[in-house]
């Protein structure tokens, strides 16, 4: 649908979340390219979002920001399958986890050893041994805490797409190239059977971005 645009930055996990959830509804979309990180960006992101982040999804006259309110809003503006759960206790859990993505999983799985470990080797960039470190080490917990809730078969089931996967695999996509993260993840099999299946769903491979030259994929 040429009406629905969304801004973002491609390799930025929540744009890739937000466009993971439009895939699963099968959705035609134009995008609008910003690196927030950018300065010269920085004036053009804030007409869009008030604090300059990304992703920014707009549609027939309505824009709305913050990734979690883009794919509640991509879930129930357009038609495809539901990626919201009909009952409390599987959509609390639901909810569960993609409170966990947000405080617990971005900053340490992900600014703290996937662009240390990955990203920054692939652009010639300085590495921060400390900061994988620190990553790790609160990695555990909170894989723990992920594992429990698979392990529960109430979410992030294979076979079963929901919102919080499409919150959750870009974040642990991305974790997983880190060997300490691929190796983390395997000893936790819920989890692992998981990650496996989310990998593989169509709407994951349509909406990954595409990586500096020489990742791991």
């Amino acid at each position: 649908m040429s009406d629905v645009t969304l801004t973002g930055y491609h390799l930025s996990v929540y744009t890739w979340a937000a466009r993971m959830a439009l895939a699963a509804k099968g959705m035609r979309f134009g995008t609008r390219e910003i690196d927030p990180f950018e300065p010269e960006n920085r004036e053009a992101m804030r007409k869009l979002h008030p604090f300059g982040k990304v992703p920014v999804l707009e549609h027939d006259g309505f824009r709305v920001y913050e990734t979690q309110a883009i794919m509640d809003y991509v879930d129930g503006a357009f038609d495809g399958p539901a990626l919201t759960p009909v009952t409390p206790k599987h959509r609390a859990r639901m909810r569960q986890v993609m409170g966990i993505v947000d405080s617990y999983v971005f900053q340490p799985l992900v600014l703290g050893v996937f662009v240390h470990r990955v990203y920054r080797p692939l652009v010639g960039e300085s590495v921060d041994e400390a900061a994988i470190a620190a990553g790790l080490e609160t990695a555990g917990p909170v894989l723990d805490a992920l594992e429990e809730i698979a392990a529960e078969e109430q979410t992030l089931v294979p076979g079963r797409l929901c919102l919080d996967t499409c919150l959750l695999w870009p974040m642990l996509g991305y974790f997983r190239m880190a060997p300490e993260g691929a190796e983390m993840m395997s000893a936790r099999p819920a989890l692992a059977a998981w990650a496996a299946w989310a990998e593989r769903c169509d709407a994951a491979r349509e909406s990954r971005p595409e990586l500096p030259e020489g990742a791991d994929r």
